[in-house]
């Protein structure tokens, strides 16, 4: 089996070396030995895990729920898709409820900003939002 230095396997995978060396730091990302000289050395999975990875952080899951992912994938044949699902749902359950806060505050925002004359000749003693935000 070929075993890929650091630079190649940033190459290959598309990130930094830096990148690597931080997945190493925070465990998703181990190297599979060192050369003599010290070198890290990955196999090839490792190209297909840091591709996992980077997926994952697109689609918004956290470094810790990787992991998770990771080692359910690593052993597969004992967990169940419904754990898998479960990781998955919890996230759509976090963004819906970041959904509903964002809404709210922006209709809150809207309403503030509606208010406000907005004219340019007039001085802010008097402005609505300053005056809202002021008000307990």
């Amino acid at each position: 089996m070929k075993m890929l230095q650091i630079g190649q396997l940033a190459k290959r995978a598309g990130v930094s070396g830096d990148t690597l060396r931080f997945y190493e730091k925070v465990g998703l990302l181990q190297p599979a030995s060192r050369s003599d000289s010290g070198y890290r050395l990955y196999d090839e999975d490792a190209v297909s895990r840091i591709h996992f990875i980077l997926k994952a952080k697109r689609i918004g899951l956290t470094l810790e729920e990787i992991h998770e992912l990771l080692d359910i994938r690593l052993e597969a044949s004992q967990h169940s898709c419904a754990e898998v699902k479960g990781i998955t749902q919890n996230k759509l359950n976090e963004i819906d409820q970041k959904i509903a806060e964002l809404t709210q505050i922006r209709v809150a925002l809207k309403k503030l900003n509606d208010a406000c004359c907005g004219h340019v000749d007039d001085d802010a003693s008097h402005c609505s939002i300053l005056e809202a935000l002021a008000d307990g």
